[in-house]
């Protein structure tokens, strides 16, 4: 198994919200058809219930939670939610047993770097470098479209290249400009952190990692997990867009996820 959904015929478009990204809380709702799955459950079960409903969203389509790492930004909501929707909540060994308070019967364990399908999606869980137990991101299929996920990760692999080329649409860190944290009053250890090879992608790297790994399919990028103290929306906007203007990609559209609210429903694929 390769991990690409080789379902023949016509597929329907899949539909891409971000609920919430930040260190309050990261969710992203991925539908195709009839069947949707959520990346993350770090928001609160009510208000990513309600986020849905604002967005007119069903939570009855969701099939699966999918969690990245264990961090509580990503995890918090996820045993209510598995109350809640009654779906399995998948996730690697080390990240499941990382998570407090969560039912064993809850899990469905995956290896990373194994591709597993949920209902018409086929998700590639691959290894980022960030300090958790063992962080992934999910390159997810349906049909022949491809949406990557990459959301805490201290710099850009060989593997994490590999995994984001040929997407439509990638949900992609730009946590901190890296100025900002220089000159922010946080802690020299947590500047260390942040700024390291196992903590947050700047706006400079994930401006560079999408022109690398745009080629000629990428059409939206979503900037996510934005700091709130060492970042600026219009600022992370700008330096990505830049980067893509000189490149001669301009016609990717990108847009910046939100701590407080939802991104608008992103459409691709459904040739």
């Amino acid at each position: 198994m390769n991990g690409e959904d080789t379902t023949q015929g016509v597929t329907p478009p899949v539909r891409v919200c971000v609920l919430g990204s930040g260190s309050d809380g990261n969710c992203t709702w991925i539908e195709c058809g009839g069947d949707a799955i959520l990346v993350d459950a770090g928001l609160s079960a009510r208000r990513t219930i309600r986020t849905l409903h604002d967005c007119g969203l069903d939570e009855r389509k969701v099939r699966a939670i999918c969690i990245t790492h264990e961090h509580g930004d990503h995890t918090k909501g996820v045993a209510r939610l598995h109350a809640l929707l009654g779906v399995p909540v998948y996730a690697n060994t080390g990240t499941a047993r990382a998570v407090k308070n969560v039912p064993a019967e809850c899990w469905k364990c995956f290896v990373t770097g194994n591709p597993f399908a949920v209902g018409p999606f086929s998700l590639f869980p691959f290894a980022l470098p960030h300090d958790a137990y063992e962080p992934v991101g999910y390159r997810i299929s349906c049909g022949g479209t491809r949406i990557g996920v990459a959301t805490d990760l201290g710099m850009p692999t060989t593997l994490v290249r590999g995994m984001l080329r040929g997407c439509r649409l990638l949900v992609l860190e730009a946590n901190h400009d890296e100025e900002m944290v220089r000159l922010s009053d946080r802690s020299w250890s947590l500047k260390q952190r942040i700024l390291g090879n196992q903590g947050h992608l700047s706006n400079r790297m994930a401006a560079a990692l999408v022109a690398e790994v745009a080629g000629d399919t990428l059409e939206t990028v979503v900037l996510a997990h934005l700091s709130g103290e060492c970042n600026r929306e219009e600022l992370a906007l700008e330096t990505v867009r830049d980067c893509l203007c000189g490149c001669g990609l301009g016609r990717i559209a990108v847009l910046t996820a939100h701590r407080d609210g939802p991104t608008p429903v992103c459409v691709c694929g459904g040739d």
